[in-house]
């Protein structure tokens, strides 16, 4: 990774988590860290908007002094801020087309659950053309050592997981981590049975053989790239996202795909992400594929 990576600050303790673990990556992989501070001025018809010049200063503040604080902790880096000043979800979009990886807070699942799934943290997840990194504001320096994993979710072929393998393995190289590669599955249902895939799972010897086949085959190119990250293969019966956030305990990082085509009904993050950005306890990577 050669773009920089670029953190989205408010002053919540979520946001400050997220500063945080942008600055520790941005000094492992060798790039530049970017604040910024999604600003703008509510519509003239709205009573109490206050001035607008104070606001702006108050907003330059907040992101010059994020910016100095990350700098301060990490001698060396290169820090910039900026104030984006428009629509929340427009300005960060625009922001992550021109980033590696995008980091922003997350509350997770309770009281705050509509701050992921509302009109900002919904589609941001779900367009941005980057990974988006949520950071929980319980999350320390701590978690990333002790053993802990890069644990990545791979399902399909090998062509659909490579977004997210990619990131997980960048990960782990930079921070002498192993990576658990998670492949759930299930029994299907008699009518999906055809006669090519019962030929299929017969050459494999069955189910959980094809599954550890496909696992395999989908690891091979990158254990070749990065042959210094030990690799854990892990295939088990159950959901995806059960599986996943079964293992989210002795995770450091959990990455999870979603697709980047729009639907029918619009931007969608995914089942498997939906369940692993609300109920994972650590920092979750949505990682956008094809």
């Amino acid at each position: 990774m050669t773009h920089p990576i670029t953190v989205g600050v408010d002053g919540s303790p979520e946001s400050r988590a997220a500063l945080a673990w942008a600055g520790r990556e941005a000094v492992r992989r060798g790039v530049s860290l970017r604040v910024v501070y999604a600003w703008h001025w509510p519509p003239h018809d709205m009573v109490g908007g206050g001035d607008r010049e104070e606001q702006a200063l108050g907003a330059r503040e907040m992101a010059e002094d994020a910016a100095r604080s990350v700098a301060d902790r990490h001698g060396g880096l290169p820090v910039t801020a900026d104030v984006l000043d428009g629509d929340a979800v427009e300005s960060l979009l625009a922001v992550a087309a021109e980033t590696g990886t995008l980091v922003l807070g997350s509350r997770g699942y309770g009281a705050f659950v509509g701050f992921l799934l509302g009109s900002v943290g919904q589609r941001v997840i779900s367009e941005a053309p980057c990974p988006v990194v949520l950071v929980r504001a319980e999350d320390r320096p701590e978690a990333e050592a002790g053993g802990r994993e890069i644990v990545v979710g791979q399902q399909g072929g090998p062509e659909d997981g490579e977004a997210g393998l990619r990131f997980a393995f960048e990960t782990a190289a930079a921070r002498g981590a192993t990576v658990r590669a998670v492949r759930a599955w299930s029994l299907p249902p008699v009518f999906a049975y055809s006669p090519g895939s019962l030929k299929l799972l017969d050459e494999a010897g069955g189910l959980e053989p094809y599954e550890k086949k496909a696992l395999a085959e989908a690891l091979q190119p990158w254990r070749e790239r990065f042959p210094g990250v030990p690799v854990v293969e892990h295939v088990e019966m159950g959901s995806a996202g059960q599986v996943l956030l079964s293992l989210s305990g002795q995770a450091q990082l959990m990455v999870v795909g979603r697709r980047a085509e729009r639907s029918a009904v619009g931007v969608r993050i995914g089942s498997v992400a939906h369940a692993v950005i609300h109920h994972a306890p650590c920092p979750v990577a949505v990682v956008p594929h094809s």
